[in-house]
């Protein structure tokens, strides 16, 4: 009964979401009516169809969104599994040394870390690019990655290493033939994370992308807030579709993270 009454307490903003798209005025007062009397599916036809004049360029944004999304996935789980798959075969007081040393970078709000990362991206001649957005959501994500695998891959025998080097193993058929598959359901997680943190983000996109052609969903829907004249089922209407991917990721995610415990315990 405690689960279904939290169910319905995170799924009420949702539904709410969902009146307010299928109302045809787009009206944000919750009136406790269940359903709208005249329910239409106008909003979500002018997000598919481009034909809402704000959302003309949403799925050249919604794409912008997925690359910068799979790349910060990409990356994070690249560099963090190399940084733990050496940390695992450190000594673990310097290991631990170095993983604590990166957690430091979260000490710092990442609203100070702005300005400096702007300039950054402007000396290496990346301002205005989806890979600067890339750049910044690696940063902040890699080291939180780092930490979650580094403590997931000490629960593999550091003997099937030895016994792979007896078999004439170079240290990159290791990491790619012994490593990487064990490790699966921990680089799911961190798949998941990553992707999220980028699809979540908005101040770096907001700062480092400018022209029409590099902006993203996030910054379309906050410019809604702008004009108080716009109809709010649009911009709520492409909230939802916008989150759908995600969903079906963490799905697909998840049936991996199932497999890899599965075959992990045989």
């Amino acid at each position: 009964m405690l689960s279904v009454a939290l169910l319905i307490w995170w799924l009420l903003p949702l539904y709410n979401m969902l009146l307010i798209a299928l109302d045809p005025e787009g009206d944000t007062e919750f009136t406790g009516v269940i359903w709208p009397a005249d329910p239409t599916l106008k909003a979500f036809a002018g997000v598919f169809l481009e034909s809402y004049w704000y959302l003309k360029d949403f799925w050249l944004q919604f794409g912008n969104s997925s690359f910068i999304g799979a790349m910060t996935m990409t990356f994070t789980a690249l560099i963090s599994s190399l940084g733990s798959f050496a940390l695992g075969r450190m000594w673990r007081g310097k290991a631990g040394a170095i993983s604590t040393s990166v957690l430091l970078l979260y000490t710092v709000p990442v609203y100070f870390l702005v300005i400096p990362f702007y300039l950054l991206m402007h000396n290496y001649g990346l301002n205005d690019t989806l890979w600067a957005v890339i750049a910044a959501n690696v940063t902040f994500a890699v080291p939180y990655a780092l930490l979650i695998l580094q403590w997931y891959g000490r629960l593999i025998p550091i003997e099937l290493d030895d016994a792979a080097r007896i078999d004439g193993a170079t240290p990159i058929q290791v990491y790619l033939r012994i490593y990487l598959p064990l490790m699966a359901p921990a680089l799911a997680v961190v798949g998941i994370f990553a992707f999220l943190t980028a699809w979540n983000e908005y101040l770096y996109q907001f700062i480092l992308l400018s022209s029409p052609g590099n902006k993203t969903v996030a910054i379309t829907l906050a410019t809604f807030f702008d004009n108080e004249d716009t109809p709010w089922n649009y911009p709520v209407a492409a909230s939802l579709i916008y989150a759908l991917l995600p969903v079906a990721l963490f799905f697909a995610i998840r049936r991996c993270v199932a497999t890899g415990l599965v075959s992990g315990k045989r």
